[in-house]
């Protein structure tokens, strides 16, 4: 689980999403989602994986109009949860 710091605050009538947490998806939320498009960031896997491990939920139509740091900023949290530690070992770090 990790939370992530909008760029771009989601407005969501009176309130205003800054910050979101995102949780490691379990084989349940990854249904009905191919696994290489996520591993290869795709925009539309991400906007149906998204919405089932995000708090506050995050809706399909918010994914898609997020800014594109926002959503890299998802995108790479999905893919090194996929990855085994064997693998993220030979990740750099920043």
């Amino acid at each position: 689980m990790s939370t992530i710091t909008l760029e771009t605050p989601i407005k969501r009538g009176d309130n205003t999403v800054t910050e979101v947490t995102v949780s490691k998806p379990n084989s349940g939320a990854l249904r009905g989602v191919a696994l290489l498009p996520l591993l290869q960031m795709d925009v539309n896997a991400m906007a149906l994986v998204l919405p089932r491990i995000t708090t506050p939920t995050l809706t399909q139509p918010e994914v898609l109009a997020l800014d594109p740091a926002d959503l890299m900023q998802f995108a790479t949290e999905v893919t090194g949860f996929l990855l085994p530690k064997s693998a993220l070992a030979d990740f750099p770090t920043m």
